[in-house]
C-alpha cells in the first residue's frame, strides 16, 4: 500500500491503524540543531486528542508521544526523527457486526473491495486515528518555521448554517483556543456549540469548515505545473479524512467576480519591491507565493458514525440488514480538526522552503544547541 508518506525533502512517514498497538510517524530531511523535545509536540498532540470535550469522542486516549530517535540531549541529530503514540482505549469488539456489512459512508467497501482484506477495528487505517501522525509531524515543522518568523494559524468558521464574521490573524491566536469549539468569534461559538448540542442529542452529526491562514511565508515558493504551491496544498488539505472542499482566497467566490474587480494592481512597498496593491488571490498567483499572507477554507461533510438507524448489507450472507453505529464517535469534525490543519499547513510552507532553499541558516544558529560541538556525555561511565 503507497500513498503513506507525504512531502519531498521535509519527508513525512506514517504507520499506524486506528485499533493497532500504536501510531507512528517517521520525521526526514529535519536540519540539525533545532531545540526539540516531547513536550514540543505532546502541546499538538493534546489539542487534537479525544476526550477532550462533550463534543467529541470518549474514546480514552492520552496520545502521549515518544521520540526514540533524530534528537540527541535536546536539539535535533539531523537523522530521521522517530515518534510512537501508543493506543490505549481499543474497543474492537463493537466493530465485528461490519466486518461484512459496511458501514454507510465509510471506506469500509472501498478498502476490502481493493485489498481483498482490511484491519476493520476502528476503521483501521482509514480511521481519522491517523492524522495524530500529522500532529506530530506538524509540531516538529511548527518549531523549526518559528525560527523563520512564519507562523500559522486556523480557527473554525462555520458548523452548519452558523457562519463566524470574519476576524484578524491576532482575533485567531488570541480566542481560538478559548472554546472548545475552536471558533475564535465567542459569540457564534456558543451557538455552535448549541446546535452541535441538538445534532448530538437527536444521535445524528453536523458538518462544517475551517478557516486557515499563514504570515510570514517568503515569496518564489512553489513550481508549476504539478508542483505549483496551492496544487501541494490542496492535496494535503484533502487528504484529511472527511474533507470536501479546499479553496484559496476568494476561493468559489471569484466565479461571482469580473476580472477587473479581481484583478490587483501593482505597487511598490516601502522597500521599492513590486507588490499587489491587495490580496485577494490568497498569497498565490501563478501557483507562486507573493509574500502576502496565505489563507483559505477546508470543509468537512458531517461526520458518517452515527447512531440513528441505517441499512447496509452483508456481502458474505447476502442480506440486507438494518444497523446502528454503536461506539465512541464525534458529532462534529472541525474543532479537532484546527491542529490537523495547522499542521498541514506548517508541513507543506516548509517544505517547499527547503526545496527553494529559502530557510535563514543563520537565525537556526542563534539557538544555543546549534553547532555545539563540546562533548556531553551521557552517563557517568563515560570518560
Amino acid at each position: 500500500m503507497n500513498g503513506n508518506r507525504f512531502g519531498r525533502l521535509f519527508q513525512v512517514t506514517t504507520y499506524g491503524e486506528s485499533h493497532g498497538d500504536a501510531m507512528g510517524v517517521t520525521v526526514s530531511g529535519c536540519p540539525a540543531g533545532l531545540e526539540l523535545d516531547e513536550d514540543d509536540v505532546q502541546a499538538e498532540l493534546d489539542r487534537r486528542k479525544p476526550g477532550q470535550s462533550m463534543i467529541t469522542t470518549s474514546r480514552g486516549e492520552p496520545d502521549a508521544v515518544v521520540i526514540n530517535s533524530g534528537v540527541q540531549d535536546g536539539y535535533t541529530t539531523g537523522t530521521p526523527i522517530g515518534m510512537v503514540i501508543e493506543n490505549k482505549d481499543a474497543r474492537s469488539g463493537k466493530y465485528e457486526p461490519y466486518v461484512t456489512a459496511p458501514r454507510p459512508s465509510h471506506g469500509d467497501f472501498t478498502y476490502s473491495a481493493k485489498f481483498g482484506t482490511r484491519n476493520w477495528g476502528g476503521g483501521g487505517r482509514s480511521s481519522a486515528r491517523e492524522t495524530v501522525n500529522w500532529v506530530a509531524a506538524g509540531a516538529v515543522a511548527k518549531k523549526l518555521l518559528e525560527t523563520q518568523d512564519v507562523q500559522v494559524k486556523a480557527h473554525v468558521n462555520q458548523i452548519g448554517d452558523i457562519e463566524a464574521p470574519e476576524v484578524s490573524f491576532e482575533e485567531m491566536l488570541e480566542h481560538t483556543e478559548e472554546n472548545e469549539v475552536r471558533c475564535a468569534d465567542p459569540e457564534t461559538a456558543e451557538e455552535m456549540r448549541d446546535l452541535i448540542d441538538e445534532y448530538q442529542t437527536e444521535g445524528d452529526s453536523i458538518g462544517g469548515s475551517i478557516y486557515f491562514e499563514a504570515r510570514g511565508v517568503p515569496r518564489g515558493l512553489g513550481a508549476p505545473r504539478f508542483d505549483s504551491f496551492p496544487s501541494r496544498l490542496g492535496q494535503a488539505m484533502m487528504s484529511i479524512p472527511a474533507t470536501t472542499a479546499f479553496e484559496f482566497g476568494l476561493g468559489t467566490e471569484a466565479r461571482e467576480w469580473t476580472g477587473k474587480d479581481r484583478n490587483e494592481d501593482w505597487e511598490f512597498d516601502d522597500n521599492g519591491d513590486p507588490v499587489p496593491e491587495g490580496n485577494k488571490h490568497g498569497g498565490l498567483q501563478g501557483g507562486i507565493t507573493t509574500g502576502q499572507p496565505i489563507y483559505g477554507e477546508v470543509t468537512w461533510h458531517a461526520p458518517t458514525s452515527i447512531p440513528k438507524e441505517q441499512k447496509t448489507v452483508d456481502w458474505e450472507t447476502g442480506e440486507e440488514k438494518d444497523i446502528q453505529v454503536v461506539g465512541r464517535h464525534d458529532p462534529v469534525l472541525p474543532p479537532r480538526a484546527v491542529p490537523v490543519v495547522e499542521a498541514m499547513l506548517n508541513l507543506t510552507i516548509l517544505d517547499f522552503m527547503l526545496l527553494s532553499g529559502r530557510m535563514n541558516p543563520d537565525r537556526l544558529d542563534d539557538q544555543p544547541g546549534r553547532y555545539d560541538t563540546e562533548y556531553h556525555p551521557s552517563s557517568p561511565d563515560n570518560e
